[in-house]
């Protein structure tokens, strides 16, 4: 049991809490520890009852995820937390991104892709799909108008030749396990490649490499 990822849901629909259970108690690996309602009350579980990874609703009575998600993370030994979106709130999810949330996950996830998803985030990866990050780029970019083009192309040329390719392939939304078989790269390589790219542009998650490969116009 020691190697069991325990989770808390956060939403505020019943229905969509008891379909996440369903889904993620089939897992062996997974473990629902509890569920929260809204974002105040999931401060109040995740401070009792620890957990390693946060699936975390966004529009909430009391206090909505983006501002449950900040606090959390702000605490000492914050456990990862994964957005959970329709897509109904794009700016909400890019600003709770931003905030160092690990990723998000459409409500609509494959079963199978939303238990990997959680593994792989406890393992200390990002999970981004291909199709949600051209929306949240999208947003972000109709947010900025065309004024960051020159400032992200200025950011992008610090790095090296290969560690322009792996931000490119960050901007597509692949995985690291992707990039490492497009580029001929161990997984640990692209990791450090990846790392490197975060120090250089300033950043701290893979969603802030992709709004700056879109906006110097490489991602094509």
């Amino acid at each position: 049991m020691t190697d069991t990822i325990r989770i808390v849901l956060v939403d505020d629909d019943p229905l969509v809490r008891a379909g996440l259970r369903l889904i993620l108690g089939g897992a062996p690996s997974l473990s629902v520890v509890e569920e929260a309602s809204d974002g105040q009350a999931a401060l109040e579980v995740v401070a009792r009852q620890r957990p390693d990874v946060v699936l975390m609703d966004i529009r909430m009575p009391r206090l909505d995820g983006l501002a449950a998600t900040a606090e959390i993370l702000a605490r000492p030994d914050a456990p990862r937390v994964i957005v959970l979106t329709t897509f109904d709130s794009d700016d909400m999810v890019l600003r709770a991104l931003q905030a160092g949330a690990s990723g998000f996950l459409l409500k609509d996830t494959p079963p199978d892709q939303m238990v990997a998803a959680i593994v792989a985030v406890d393992a200390g990866e990002t999970i981004l799909s291909p199709s949600v990050v051209a929306q949240v780029v999208a947003v972000a970019t109709r947010a900025a108008g065309d004024t960051r083009g020159d400032e992200a192309r200025a950011q992008l040329a610090q790095l090296t030749e290969r560690e322009r390719e792996v931000a490119v392939a960050i901007g597509q939304g692949k995985a690291n396990a992707d990039i490492a078989a497009e580029l001929y790269m161990s997984v640990a390589t692209v990791k450090a490649y990846v790392t490197r790219i975060f120090y250089k542009l300033g950043v701290d998650n893979r969603v802030q490499v992709a709004i700056r490969v879109h906006d110097a116009g490489l991602a094509q």
